[in-house]
């Protein structure tokens, strides 16, 4: 009889430190998510359009003339003749300009054969085909 009511006093403990443990989880969970709820009502952190559903725009780019251009495929022929077999990036950076903003103007160079390219994507390199104008 003795083992039978020890037994079941261990059982009874145990569920209780299990409700304890589950009472104390509960409590935790709840002021957690309280804690998140006010934190986020306090302060904004996302941006006017998405709160209201729609996408955020970007500010219309400029368009830029064919002058600029022009000029920006003038400074990238000077440096694929300053370091020939140079890659886009590095030549972006000798120019000033990033690469995307070279693309049109390189573009350019291409058709009018007077640069021409080795390799695809982030390795091609960039040759000159016309003699450095003097």
């Amino acid at each position: 009889m003795n083992a039978t009511t020890s037994i079941q006093g261990l059982e009874e403990q145990i569920e209780q430190l299990v409700r304890e443990h589950m009472a104390a989880s509960r409590a935790a969970v709840a002021s957690a998510v309280a804690r998140a709820f006010s934190e986020s009502a306090g302060r904004s952190s996302t941006p006017a359009a998405r709160r209201t559903g729609t996408p955020a725009r970007r500010a219309p780019s400029r368009r830029r003339t064919s002058e600029e251009v022009a000029d920006l495929a003038e400074r990238f022929c000077a440096a694929v003749h300053a370091a020939p077999g140079e890659t886009m990036t590095t030549l972006a950076a000798q120019v000033g300009a990033t690469p995307t903003e070279l693309s049109v103007a390189v573009g350019r160079l291409r058709r009018a054969g007077r640069v021409r390219t080795v390799g695809q994507r982030q390795y091609t390199k960039y040759f000159p085909t016309a003699p450095a104008p003097s």
